[in-house]
Parts: structure tokens; C-alpha cells; sequence
């Protein structure tokens, strides 16, 4: 491990499945969230700093329900996508430190992405490896954009958006800002301006040919 770096990766033959080493010896794994996931999901909520929870969901929560563990554990195939953060052990069994997940908006191509690193696992760079992760998902899948609601408030996220190449927009929510990253490159909808006559010195035969060629 290079001097200074957070964590050590290892990655697999799966390209959303990767083996961390952080610094102080312990060992994740990042991989697709599993429906057995849900109780360490459930259970873990609980140990989170109430400001942690605030910051992911922009207001006080003390439990999870099931109906948005039940989709959070069982991702749609062409609309969701999730990854965690968890110990190398069997799903069900493995604590998990960290949850990434992104949603199709309804009737577009945006995918609307949130991020809860714990504090156990905070201050490691594991929110950026996190979001990239997410970032080249949409980009795979041919989504336009990827964007997230932030409370003005969380810095740390705001500064991460920002040094991923992610823009500033207002939100309909009071203290919210979105940040919103394009997938695709930009179209310019005004045409070129056509090319100034010149005189045609080209004998009519040749400009056919010419034409036929680059067709």
C-alpha cells in the first residue's frame, strides 16, 4: 500500500465486485446489494449517529421500514442499482459499513443517486470510490445523467460532487442543493453557420465522383 493511500483494492472478475484493504488491516468487500443483506441493514441502521441519518435523509428517521428495505435489498433490473460495503463474509452474516444506491427517474434516462458511508468507515475515500462506481454504472447503462439532492449543510459531499465534475443546480426541496453530473456529451441545437461561397473550379465529372466517394 503507497504511503498516505486510505485502502488497498483487489479487484475481482466481476467488475462491480472488489476486495479493500484499508490501512488499518480491515477488510470489505464491495459488491451488489443482496436480499440477504436486509437484517444487517435493519439491525445496523440503528448504530448510525443521528447526524449521519440526517445528512442521508435529510430529516430525523429512527427505523427503516420494510417496504423501502424490501426495495432497497431487491433492485430492479434496468432501474435501481446498489452496492455496499461490507465484511468479506456470506450475505446475512456480514456487517455493512456502507450503501450506494441510484434510481431511474420515472419517464427519463437521469439516475437519481444517495450515498450512507458510516462513521466506522468515514474519512477513508470510500464515498468517492463509492460514487465513481455509480457514476461508470449509469454511464454503462447509457443514462443521460446522474444527480443527487444534498443538504446545503454536508460539505463533504458537496466537495466530493463537486471534484467528480458534478454541477450545482437549485432544488425544489429548502435547503437542498442538486448537484447534477451530464453522462452524455452535449448537442448544440444551433446548426452551423453554412460555409461562405466559393467560386467552383472543379470540372462537373470529378465533383460526382467526388460526391459518389464520400457517401
Amino acid at each position: 500500500m503507497k504511503l498516505g493511500q486510505p485502502y488497498q483494492r483487489f479487484p475481482t472478475a466481476s467488475r462491480w465486485r472488489e476486495r479493500i484493504v484499508l490501512r488499518d488491516g480491515r477488510e470489505l468487500l464491495l459488491r451488489p446489494i443482496d436480499p440477504a443483506d436486509i437484517e444487517p441493514i435493519r439491525h445496523g441502521f440503528v448504530l448510525l449517529d443521528p447526524e449521519e441519518v440526517r445528512m442521508r435523509y435529510q430529516h430525523p428517521v429512527k427505523w427503516l421500514d420494510e417496504a423501502y428495505l424490501q426495495r432497497l435489498v431487491h433492485p430492479r433490473r434496468g432501474q435501481d442499482f446498489t452496492l455496499v460495503l461490507a465484511e468479506p463474509l456470506p450475505p446475512g452474516q456480514a456487517l455493512v459499513g456502507a450503501v450506494a444506491r441510484m434510481a431511474r427517474t420515472p419517464g427519463t434516462d437521469d439516475m437519481e443517486f444517495a450515498i450512507l458511508v458510516s462513521h466506522y468507515l468515514a474519512g477513508r475515500g470510500l464515498g468517492r470510490l463509492l460514487l465513481s462506481k455509480l457514476i461508470a454504472r449509469a454511464r454503462r447503462s447509457g443514462m443521460r445523467a446522474i444527480h443527487g439532492d444534498v443538504l446545503i449543510g454536508n460539505e463533504p459531499m458537496l466537495r466530493l460532487a463537486q471534484a467528480l465534475g458534478f454541477r450545482r443546480l437549485p432544488s425544489d426541496d429548502a435547503g437542498m442543493v442538486r448537484v447534477q453530473l451530464p453522462l452524455r456529451p452535449a448537442l448544440d441545437a444551433s446548426p452551423a453557420p453554412p460555409a461562405p461561397p466559393t467560386q467552383d473550379i472543379t470540372p462537373a465529372s470529378a465533383a460526382c465522383s467526388a460526391d459518389s466517394t464520400s457517401t
